[in-house]
């Protein structure tokens, strides 16, 4: 299954977020991971409203990962970013094996084993050890020029 690029985003945005003591901006995000200013805007309004990041408005506003988010899954933020949609989509093309087939069911159950593998990972867990410290590295001279 591939990840959408939002979703790629998104994880990589908290990741970031969660390993930084103090709020960043959207230019400093976008700087230290490489990615375009106006998709880390978007994803970053989604990580909101999904309760992993808190925003502040202002000269001294930011970004920064909230308080309890570490406690959210991967899964979670998965599915919010990717939607409910099967890895195949037998309707569209009203596929003539749809009476018999096994296959949709084989790859609905390896989906739902990728999500729930996704679901054992709580967003604190990727910043543990040296991850958060590689994570801080990333960018951060272009961040400050």
């Amino acid at each position: 299954m591939k990840l959408n690029r939002s979703t790629d985003m998104a994880l990589r945005i908290a990741m970031l977020t969660a390993a930084s003591p103090a709020r960043t901006t959207v230019d400093e995000i976008a700087t230290r991971l490489a990615l375009p200013r106006s998709h880390v805007a978007k994803v970053v309004q989604r990580l909101q409203r999904l309760g992993v990041l808190v925003t502040v408005r202002g000269r001294s506003g930011g970004v920064a990962f909230a308080e309890h988010a570490g406690e959210l899954t991967v899964g979670q933020v998965v599915r919010a970013f990717e939607g409910d949609d099967e890895v195949v989509s037998c309707q569209q093309s009203a596929c003539p094996l749809i009476p018999g087939c096994r296959l949709r069911g084989e790859l609905r159950r390896a989906q739902a084993a990728f999500l729930g593998v996704l679901d054992g990972v709580r967003l604190g867990d990727l910043v543990d050890g040296a991850a958060g410290p590689l994570l801080l590295a990333l960018g951060a001279s272009a961040a400050r020029g």
